[in-house]
């Protein structure tokens, strides 16, 4: 069985142009956005569940999905069956982002039951949320995948990926293997010209495999496209969380414990949807049967 992880909205692209463009630039290429982005189901979906089952591949792939007149960064985790087994969308888009992205839910923050064991997802500085990432730990998650857009910020922002998902990797006990994107200088140079801002969409690339133990499985890719390939051996989720189960016996849920509201995000309540309330007269009169209510009762 094999797992792959893409980069953080892989398809079609991350949106770089809000990080260096001033929103007054940034009209076109946000409406071409809207018009490469991925529907949910659609094409791109169906192609990739079709390729998930005839390889036996579970695919992780972040992609910007167009819901009507919105986007969201939305990630998809499909199983070795070509199921889409989670769709989730990033809880809180970050900086920039939130001129072009929708904010998600809880209701797709789900651990994945696979034929490779149980797969979750966050992206970006999702990992700063921990709650986010505790939500995911109490579902016991065994392999999690995680999604940077790269080319952001130079070493800083790689530095920062490599403390970020070693430790995750600690805490919960788990795997985590993390995919970056990479701009050529000709990419830089179409989302802008200005040599100032080009800086800041170099580096900030730091693709890799972490064990439960905190340590790289294969040696991380800072540079340049390519792949970051390693074997899991699942035993070793044990051999951690025999020392620190942070879900399990270290935690302490008498003391500090997580509610997460699960239930989808909805603009419209449907009033059908709920019991016809009580109604009682001022003068406590009876209200008519005909009318389909219980009649009123006095204390």
């Amino acid at each position: 069985m094999q797992l792959i992880v893409f980069p953080e909205t892989f398809v079609p692209y991350y949106p770089y142009f809000s990080f260096v463009r001033p929103p007054v630039q940034s009209g076109s290429d946000h409406l071409r956005l809207y018009e490469q982005a991925v529907t949910i189901p659609g094409p791109v979906t169906l192609a990739v569940a079709e390729r998930a089952r005839l390889h036996g591949m579970v695919v992780v792939l972040g992609v910007n999905e167009r819901d009507h007149g919105s986007l969201y960064n939305t990630q998809l985790i499909f199983d070795t069956e070509g199921r889409l087994a989670v769709k989730r969308r990033k809880l809180t888009p970050t900086f920039h982002e939130r001129m072009i992205w929708g904010q998600g839910d809880a209701a797709g923050l789900k651990v994945a039951q696979t034929a490779l064991g149980r797969v979750g997802a966050l992206a970006c500085w999702e990992h700063y949320n921990p709650l986010a990432r505790y939500a995911l730990m109490t579902q016991h998650e065994e392999i999690h995948c995680s999604q940077f857009p790269g080319s952001l910020v130079g070493p800083v922002f790689a530095d920062q990926i490599e403390a970020t998902i070693r430790h995750h990797a600690l805490e919960a006990g788990c795997f985590v293997v993390n995919a970056t994107g990479w701009l050529t200088d000709a990419q830089i140079a179409s989302v802008t010209t200005d040599p100032a801002l080009q800086k800041a969409l170099r580096g900030g690339c730091n693709t890799a495999i972490i064990s439960p133990e905190g340590q790289h499985l294969a040696p991380p890719l800072r540079e340049g496209e390519g792949m970051v390939v390693a074997d899991l051996d699942m035993g070793l989720i044990t051999k951690r969380k025999r020392m620190m189960d942070s879900v399990g016996h270290y935690a302490r849920p008498e003391l500090l414990s997580l509610a997460i509201n699960d239930r989808p995000a909805a603009t419209v309540s449907a009033m059908s949807e709920f019991p016809l309330p009580l109604y009682r007269s001022p003068d406590h009169a009876s209200q008519r049967d005909d009318v389909g209510l219980e009649p009123a009762v006095d204390d």
